[in-house]
């Protein structure tokens, strides 16, 4: 059995989460949480959170043993990306990108 969570439309460039989300992915769910909360990385407290939902579906949902736990798959997709406008010397304007990510954590048994 798996359970999982997910979050969309988190405002954080799906490239930076990916480095904290690849730092958790085949481990077991206590470490994982040691080392999000660990992280100097802002986009941590985002995964933790997620990770520690996922290990509330499990154990109220799906009845699975917590102790035994470990983060399956765990990916980063890319949300919609707004578009603003910078204004530049000579009255022209730079486009801003401001990315956001959909974010995915699976936890199963060992």
């Amino acid at each position: 059995m798996e359970a999982k969570a997910s979050v969309k439309y988190l405002s954080v460039s799906p490239q930076k989460a990916r480095l904290v989300v690849d730092l958790i992915r085949g481990r077991n769910v206590e470490e994982a949480i040691v080392i999000l909360g660990h992280s100097d990385r802002a986009v941590a407290r985002d995964v933790s959170k997620i990770v520690k939902s996922a290990l509330a579906n499990a154990e109220n949902n799906m009845n699975l043993d917590v102790d035994s736990l470990f983060v399956k798959k765990a990916f980063v997709d890319q949300g919609p990306t707004t578009k603003r406008l910078r204004a530049r010397a000579m009255g022209r304007g730079n486009i801003v990108r401001k990315r956001s990510s959909h974010i995915t954590v699976v936890l199963a048994e060992r």
